[in-house]
């Protein structure tokens, strides 16, 4: 649970320490609203990614899945701005798959708390494996982050990719996710 006050008073001392007044119109009410959107971005840390998952479906197995182009928006821990893109999911089902949505919601659980996109990615893979006891899993997660567009050496477009395997994949069928998801492009 966000302690909104300790949010609001923070966000008071971080205006007054730029040489703002925290009183004047336009930012009066800005200590709230921070305080309200701490707690939609970091929603996650209240929720477990089983939940949704666990709600599985008898399929014929050896089958793959793949869900592609999840958008999401994340908070980096390092300087507390957002990284935002897309997360492609796939795994060879063992007899068991999930509803499509639970997917897309198993990202936003790990993508609303602070996070790194490694961290996120593998996470992501972990609990799709763990869950639906799946015979292989591959999570690819492409973001911008402007932590790196908007400040530092602000190089806007430039995307970061990441990948997490579990389980058993062939080098064919993790080419074929490569390509289904876009990511084989040379």
């Amino acid at each position: 649970m966000v302690d909104r006050s300790k949010i609001e008073n923070a966000v008071r001392q971080i205006l007054e320490a730029i040489g703002e007044d925290p009183d004047r119109e336009g930012l009066v009410e800005t200590p709230a609203r921070v305080a309200r959107m701490y707690e939609e971005i970091t929603a996650g840390y209240s929720q477990e990614a089983r939940e949704p998952l666990s709600r599985v479906f008898d399929a014929e197995g050896g089958r793959l899945v793949v869900e592609r182009d999840i958008a999401f928006s994340s908070t980096c821990e390092h300087h507390l701005m957002p990284f935002f893109g897309k997360a492609h999911i796939a795994y060879v089902s063992d007899g068991k798959v999930v509803g499509l949505s639970k997917l897309a919601r198993a990202v936003d659980i790990y993508a609303k708390r602070l996070q790194l996109q490694e961290r996120m990615t593998a996470q992501i893979a972990d609990s799709v494996f763990e869950e639906l006891h799946a015979e292989g899993v591959m999570v690819i997660v492409e973001a911008e982050h402007t932590c790196m567009t908007a400040r530092g050496v602000k190089k806007v477009g430039t995307k970061t990719v990441t990948t997490a395997v579990c389980g058993s994949l062939s080098a064919e069928t993790q080419a074929q996710i490569l390509c289904l998801c876009g990511e084989g492009r040379a």
